[in-house]
């Protein structure tokens, strides 16, 4: 990984923060999108430490905000000539209380799907310019629980903290098979993965109940949950293979809602309308 430069988002903790580490020790330039630098700053210094080359970057935006989305993006080009893997690994998973962003979105709609389009979308020359080059977007398998209806993408009818979690992580496979759909021939590759049931703070604020149910199962470090995710951003046997879902490092079938061309066409389009600039 020499040379190249690998940007995460969500990379202070869990398994962006294993995937920042693994990749700054295999010498890849890490650029570390974190919310803030206190989260932040900690990594950075461990990288620099593990590595001793001092080519990590921290750029702080809360990705619930598309302004600080945009400024994130502005930043990274500013700063960097090439963009060789963006992995798309922040996400939240709320529970109980719709909470909604600055724009007046559902929340974690916003963090988990429009956030990576948005930021995709503002970097997509440079991935093209650096190509061969790779976007790897963390999904679940809880894409198969819940339906997506494009009239309610905002909770706004029907609203249950697990079912806005599943509708996003259905979001991010429907992103995926769209975007590679719409680079093909570019040599840029797109593929989304279930990183399994990793021992991170992200499903913090759900009940006990279901904390107790979830950590029963074989739960992950959040190094071995990164496996994946790193398998896509660096392996040569994948340098080729686009559009795919990964489990395990291995392809796996998704739900039939998340293999709809036309929902995954629809959903770009109404995801390119909630994430216009306000000014444009």
């Amino acid at each position: 990984m020499h040379g190249k430069v690998c940007l995460v988002t969500g990379a202070s903790s869990g398994i962006g923060r294993a995937a920042a580490l693994e990749l700054a020790e295999r010498g890849a330039t890490v650029v570390l999108v974190c919310r803030n630098e206190e989260r932040g700053a900690p990594v950075l210094a461990e990288i620099e430490r593990r590595s001793g080359s001092g080519t990590a970057t921290l750029l702080t935006a809360d990705l619930a905000s598309q302004r600080q989305v945009r400024e994130a993006a502005a930043a990274f080009l500013e700063r960097f000539d090439r963009l060789d893997v963006l992995i798309n690994n922040a996400g939240v998973a709320g529970w109980g209380t719709r909470l909604v962003t600055e724009e007046g979105l559902e929340r974690t709609f916003a963090v988990n799907h429009l956030a990576p389009f948005l930021l995709t979308g503002l970097l997509l020359d440079r991935l093209k310019a650096s190509a061969p080059a790779r976007v790897v977007t963390v999904s679940s398998a809880a894409h198969k629980c819940y339906r997506l209806h494009l009239d309610d993408l905002q909770g706004e009818r029907h609203y249950s903290g697990f079912g806005a979690y599943s509708r996003s992580k259905l979001a991010n496979v429907l992103f995926t098979q769209e975007l590679s759909r719409r680079l093909a021939g570019f040599g840029v590759t797109a593929n989304c993965l279930h990183p399994g049931v990793v021992a991170t703070g992200i499903f913090r604020n759900i009940p006990r109940w279901m904390r107790a149910i979830l950590t029963s199962q074989l739960v992950l470090s959040p190094e071995k949950g990164a496996d994946t995710m790193l398998y896509l951003a660096t392996a040569p046997e994948v340098a080729e293979v686009t559009g795919q879902y990964f489990v395990r490092r291995r392809p796996v079938r998704t739900s039939r809602a998340s293999r709809d061309a036309s929902l995954a066409r629809r959903l770009w389009e109404a995801s390119e309308a909630l994430t216009a600039a306000r000014d444009a």
